[in-house]
């Protein structure tokens, strides 16, 4: 496989010693991997449509049979791919985060290091970004996994780990319904900047993103 695709998709972290049940369970996570890896090489190689299981087994270095013993078809593939980049940037912004200093005062730095991890991989991102669109309910239901996991993450982090919801309320100055709205936001900022070719340019988005957030919070902070 040539070259490295800017992405960190840390499915495993073996560094205990390993039994046989063990190394069988690292065999399929590294086969997982690297088929991973495969879609995103051959993806941003030759586009979505036009990549086949052939291209993504011969990126991988493994076999048709070792793709389909994880994957149906190559949609489940670049689902997998959208949900393990995803989950990678949601990472980033929790390692940007510190829980014992003021939100208020780190979001700017979290929201640069967000749209820094976005913008490793251009055309990674463009195919993620706009293909998970075409997949259907699937792709759909992926995305919508992903970004309430993302808003989940902001209202724990501006309301509090003991602030969430209960019974149809919200307690902070971050509802839920608002939360998404900022995702939304944010991801609609960013496809726009995938359209227009810029996304070597995705820091410029930090200013408004970080807008945005203040916006829905000043009212109840």
């Amino acid at each position: 496989m040539s070259g490295t695709v800017k992405y960190r998709c840390r499915i495993t972290d073996m560094t205990q010693t390993l039994t046989d049940s063990d190394s069988d369970i690292e065999t399929i996570a590294s086969h997982r991997h690297r088929l991973l890896e495969g879609m995103a090489h051959a993806a941003a190689a030759k586009g979505y449509a036009e990549t086949t299981i052939a291209d993504i087994v011969r990126e991988a270095g493994v076999s048709r049979r070792t793709f389909y013993e994880h994957f149906t078809t190559k949609a489940d593939c670049l689902i997998a791919l959208y949900e393990a980049a995803s989950h990678n940037a949601l990472n980033v912004l929790r390692e940007a985060i510190d829980p014992l200093r003021d939100w208020q005062d780190q979001v700017e730095t979290a929201m640069s290091a967000y749209f820094g991890c976005l913008s490793q991989n251009p055309v990674l991102m463009r195919t993620l970004f706009i293909e998970i669109l075409g997949l259907g309910p699937e792709g759909l239901a992926a995305r919508r996994r992903v970004n309430e996991e993302i808003a989940g993450f902001m209202l724990m982090v501006i309301n509090g780990k003991g602030r969430g919801v209960s019974k149809g309320r919200h307690n902070g100055p971050l509802s839920p319904d608002m939360a998404m709205a900022v995702v939304g936001g944010i991801n609609e900022l960013v496809l726009q900047a995938i359209e227009g070719d810029r996304v070597h340019q995705l820091h410029q988005l930090t200013a408004p993103a970080v807008r945005l957030v203040r916006a829905v919070t000043r009212d109840n902070t």
